[in-house]
This record gives structure tokens, sequence and C-alpha cells, in this order.
């Protein structure tokens, strides 16, 4: 149905898009198992340009497309690929131009989080494995629509929480196996980096070179505006999830993840999801065009007994623990504070006891998503297992937060136990036309 839409309306602004079927395309075209695997990186600039620079130079990697909206970005990033590979990538505006390519291996997104979903989905149905950065959609509806579409095309799909093949992480892992918190009952996560206020400006004409129509996809239009564009668009509703769903879905993840694994040191285990969720907080510090709050404090409740916070505070950099943005997990024997850069043990009496210092691992990631593509495992950050339950908890408090409310969530149903009014913010109110998000019966 997107497809069709999208050409009849091409069509009839006198666009001609010349491809293929490429839902029919069950696997790859050819072995991974030797040669190199060849991808299509979408969504480039800032993030993506990034992730771009980490695959490429990657030896078992061919960047056969490019993809962007942006010709400036888009021209940049080909001839940088180029210098870096000795390969001249090809640059295209339509990442469906890839999924016709039964060549390409998969697709490495790079977009705004409103483009997340969709390319994540129709790569899936054509056979192809995918890269997306976080969180793993604009909202829960959109995360629950991947997760299907990976399920059923048996896609490997990796999500760009890095610190899931970060040394340090995987090390805290190690040391937490055995018990030393004791019992666990509480996390938090935090995020106390200083953000720049973005400002005023007035709407004005789209630069050249910039297909507008394509980059606002599936959300309502606007006129353009420099300050929902490039980088600042994660701070309205409409593009982004606000600075919970940017850099606090690391966060969370970290705290989840070594919460769970103190948790089942002891025998138990903690709830996939919250059974309770409460938001507060708001636009307390900058005077800008900024829609999503500034501070902000949600709280996680978890049933039989585990609670995990997370504060945000984006107008300063005054850190916790000595981090301006990590996690954190208490037990009755000691407590865990983890960084980007390493983690600390103390025991009950808050003496330090071990420390590990490493990095978050771009590469690593790349790799270990390169390496599950040929065995066909789950890798570390494994869109269903990891990716979606942890960019949940993002959803879940923006939704909290919109509501205003504390708001129960049922797994089951995927929506707010009565509460309708709360169930406008599992998704969009519509999906502007062609960019229609498909339903769960037609994945």
């Amino acid at each position: 149905m997107f497809r069709r839409e999208f050409i009849e309306q091409s069509l009839a602004a006198g666009i001609i898009y010349a491809g293929t079927q490429h839902l029919a395309y069950a696997q790859p075209a050819k072995s991974l198992a030797n040669g190199k695997i060849t991808i299509a990186a979408v969504g480039v600039k800032g993030r993506g340009g990034h992730v771009l620079t980490a695959f490429a130079g990657l030896p078992e990697v061919d960047v056969k497309y490019i993809c962007d909206i942006d010709e400036s970005v888009l021209a940049a990033r080909v001839a940088g690929v180029e210098k870096q590979t000795g390969r001249k990538p090809q640059g295209i505006k339509d990442y469906r131009t890839a999924l016709d390519d039964k060549a390409v291996d998969a697709l490495v997104i790079g977009t705004p989080d409103h483009w997340h979903a969709l390319p994540t989905i129709h790569a899936c149905q054509a056979g192809k494995d995918v890269y997306v950065e976080k969180p793993d959609g604009h909202n829960i509806i959109e995360g629950q629509t991947m997760v299907a579409a990976q399920k059923k095309h048996k896609r490997v799909v990796q999500m760009g929480t890095q610190a899931r093949t970060g040394p340090h992480l995987l090390s805290l892992m190690e040391y937490l196996k055995p018990g030393p918190l004791g019992k666990v009952r509480f996390a938090k996560a935090w995020e106390s980096a200083k953000q720049p206020s973005i400002g005023h400006a007035a709407d004005q004409a789209t630069p050249s070179g910039v297909d507008y129509d394509m980059w606002l996809g599936s959300a309502p239009l606007h006129k353009f505006n420099p300050m929902r564009f490039h980088g600042n668009w994660r701070w309205f509703f409409d593009y982004g999830t606000g600075d919970l769903g940017n850099d606090g879905v690391h966060r969370l993840d970290m705290a989840r993840w070594a919460l769970t694994t103190a948790a089942a040191a002891k025998g138990e285990k903690v709830p996939e999801m919250p059974r309770a969720i409460s938001s507060l907080g708001g636009k307390y510090y900058f005077d800008d065009d900024q829609e999503w709050p500034d501070t902000l404090m949600t709280t996680y409740d978890f049933a039989p007994g585990y609670l995990l916070t997370y504060e945000m505070r984006v107008w300063n950099s005054y850190p916790l623990h000595e981090e301006e943005e990590g996690a954190a997990v208490y037990g009755d024997q000691g407590y865990v504070v983890i960084g980007n850069s390493r983690w600390r043990a103390f025991d009950a009496k808050g003496k330090l006891v071990k420390e590990d210092k490493a990095g978050y691992n771009d590469i690593g990631h790349a790799k270990n998503f390169l390496d599950c593509m040929r065995s066909r495992q789950k890798p570390n950050a494994d869109l269903e297992t990891v990716g979606h339950p942890s960019s949940l908890l993002c959803h879940l408090g923006n939704a909290a937060w919109r509501a205003g409310r504390q708001l129960k969530f049922d797994k089951e149903t995927y929506t707010f136990v009565g509460d309708s009014d709360a169930n406008q913010f599992l998704t969009r109110a519509e999906y502007r036309k062609p960019y229609l998000l498909p339903k769960l019966s037609e994945i």
C-alpha cells in the first residue's frame, strides 16, 4: 500500500520511480558465509555519519549506497567514503532503491527517530538485515510493528545501543553474576550533561537540495523551520522523543541490564515490563522552541518489588556519583555506578572495591551485527529482546509525562489499562500519506 500510493503520488507530481517490487525478496541473494557484506546507509547527517564511518572502515563491508534527503550532506558523505575506502558508493535519496538491489545485504539506519520504523520494516520485508539507531521508533506502536516485521521475516536487527558491546559493560555483567550486591531492589539512570538552548526561529523557505516532503515522512505537514530540522528535530513531538529517547535510552538500558543481571544472581527475575509508570517535569529552564521537557523525573515500578528511576536535567552539568550521565544499581551489600567509560563497585559502607574502564564501542557493535548476519544468531542489542524493551521504557515515560498521571501498561494488548485518553500517545493521531505505518496484519 505504501509503495503503490507513493508511486501514484510521484506520477501525479511528474516523478517516476523506476524500481522493482522489493517485497517479493525472501532472503539475501548471496551467501554471507564468505566475501564482503554489502550495505546501504540511510540518513547520514550527525550520528548517522559516525555510524557510516564505522561500517565503512571495516574490511568486510562494501558500502554500495548512501541515502540522504539533503544533497549537500549526501555529496559530502559519498566523497568521504570514497576517500576512506577507495570505492565510490552510489548516492540516492530514496532508500527503496537499495532495497530493490538483490546485492544489498543490510540497511544501516541513522535517520531521525520518526524515520526509524518504515525503513526497518521495509528492509525486513525485502529480506535485508538491519542496523538501526536508537530508540526503536517514534512511538510505542512503531516499535511493536518493527519487532513484528523482524520476527516474521526472521531478520537480524541490531539497535544502536553501543554499550551492549562495550567491554566495560560486559565486564560489569561478569562482576554482577556472583551476586556481590546482595538483594537488589532499586536502580536509577540520569542525564545531566548540559544541552544548549535551541532559541527561536521563524519559518523560511526550504533549503535548495532538500527533499523536505520525504524528510517529513509520516509527520504532519509544516512549513520548513531550521529549528525543526537537522539536529534540533529531536526536541519536537512530531519527529523526536526528547532527551529521554535520545540519551536516556542508553542510561536506562544500562540500568535495566545491570538490575536484571544482579537480580538473577539471587535467583530472581525482574519483570519485562513495569506495572506502573509516572513522569513529572516540564520546560522549567529554557525559553526556546523545544516541546519536550528539559527537566524530568520518571519512575518505573516493576512488580513484585523493583524500582527504576530516570532523572534528567539537561540545563546543567552537575554529576551524580561523579558521572554526568550514567546509571546505578543498589543492593543491601553494595552498589555499582556505571558511566560511559567506566564502572565502579562499592561495598555496603561505600568503599570502592572494584572498577574497570573502557568506552563505547561503535566498531565492535558494528562487527557484532555483521558476525550475527553470518551466524544468524541474535546480536548484542537485538531489537526484540534488548532494543525494544529499553526503548519502550522511554516511550512509556514520555506518554506518562504527556498524560500527566500514572499509567499502567498491558503488554498483551499494548494499551494503557483503563485510560483511553492516554492511549492517544501510543502512536500518531494520523500518518501522513503515503508514509503509512503498516498494520500488524500487513507485516
